[in-house]
């Protein structure tokens, strides 16, 4: 579930609620399964349980299969997602864990195993210990309860809400970043996490709000997503360096973000009832993560020349800035219809 703040950023996230009421207006049916059955490419989530879709890991171990789970109120869920039909082929109860308060993130790390992030805090902060629980990504795809380890989550420098767990694909060290309205940090987590005391996590750099986050499969890379836009950041030694815009689609409510397994491309989610899964490629090829992550959108060629250039703009198909140009005029004009009407009552 989300709360949005006051302030700047507070009213760029009730607009991002109003864009999600506009959207319908102007939008068509979500994008449709690639016809000719390949994996990794735009699909729609089917499962009527998955309303809520906050994170998305690509498996290792099941080519074109995504992991997903809904943000609270579910239960200890995880969901395999099948890309070339938006079919869920597996369902996973974790066993071991508590009550699941708010699932924000899921990622995979080097040893083969998922990890998912109880880390959000729709009070902003108010909670002293969030949780991450860790099982084996299964070899076979079928309905199953795995034992997880519970890792308790705390920050050196005081509770916060959070939303992006990644997982660093080659040392195996677990990084949160944080969601703020005046820009969150990233959080970097002990060598080992430990079962037996709290996990200490540290502020290493500093993020913009942020909804979701992934790594590139070599490591290189941090990409990073908001409700409006996504940046592809340098990551060597465990800390941030220089970065560029990517061309994240404009979606309902922009959520999640992972990797293809082989980095060929982005895979971009949002939450709701069949919520859609957006493709988008990288300029580093597949394997590799010294692109920025920018790219056109599924089955179209890459531009070449600067991600981080006004070029950007176009670079997630014409249509889609069409249609995200157009719900967004439509959203403002609500927004100050609405702001007329209360000083009128007022």
């Amino acid at each position: 579930m989300r709360s949005y703040p006051t302030g700047p950023a507070g009213r760029a996230a009730a607009l991002a609620a109003a864009l999600a009421v506009a959207l319908p207006l102007f939008a068509g049916a979500g994008p449709a399964v690639a016809d000719d059955g390949r994996p990794d490419r735009d699909f729609t989530i089917e499962d009527p349980r998955i309303t809520e879709s906050s994170g998305l890991a690509a498996s290792r171990a099941h080519p074109g299969v995504y992991w997903t789970h809904n943000d609270s109120d579910d239960g200890p869920y995880v969901y395999a997602v099948d890309s070339r039909t938006g079919k869920t082929l597996a369902t996973l109860t974790m066993r071991g864990v508590g009550e699941p308060r708010d699932v924000e993130g899921i990622s995979i790390g080097p040893d083969g195993d998922l990890y998912v992030g109880d880390i959000g805090d729709n009070l902003d902060g108010t909670w002293d210990h969030v949780w991450i629980y860790r099982f084996p990504e299964p070899k076979t795809l079928r309905d199953a309860t795995v034992t997880a380890v519970q890792y308790d989550v705390t920050y050196a420098d005081g509770a916060r809400n959070a939303e992006a767990l990644m997982v660093h694909p080659k040392t195996g060290r677990a990084y949160i970043a944080s969601k703020n309205e005046d820009g969150g940090g990233l959080y970097e987590g002990p060598a080992k996490l430990t079962a037996d005391s709290p996990n200490v996590f540290r502020r290493v750099g500093e993020v913009p709000w942020v909804t979701d986050g992934a790594f590139s499969p070599d490591g290189t890379r941090l990409v990073l997503r908001s409700y409006f836009s996504a940046r592809a950041y340098a990551f060597e030694n465990g800390r941030l360096g220089e970065d560029r815009s990517v061309a994240a689609p404009f979606q309902r409510q922009a959520e999640s973000v992972t990797y293809t397994a082989d980095g060929s491309a982005l895979m971009f989610g949002s939450e709701g009832a069949r919520s859609e899964v957006v493709r988008v490629e990288t300029e580093g090829g597949p394997g590799s993560g010294s692109g920025s992550g920018s790219g056109e959108g599924s089955g179209s060629p890459s531009k070449g020349g600067d991600p981080g250039s006004a070029d950007d703009a176009d670079e997630g198909g014409s249509g889609d800035a069409a249609l995200g140009a157009a719900v967004l005029v439509g959203a403002v004009a609500v927004w100050f219809a609405l702001r007329r009407r209360r000083r009128r009552r007022g």
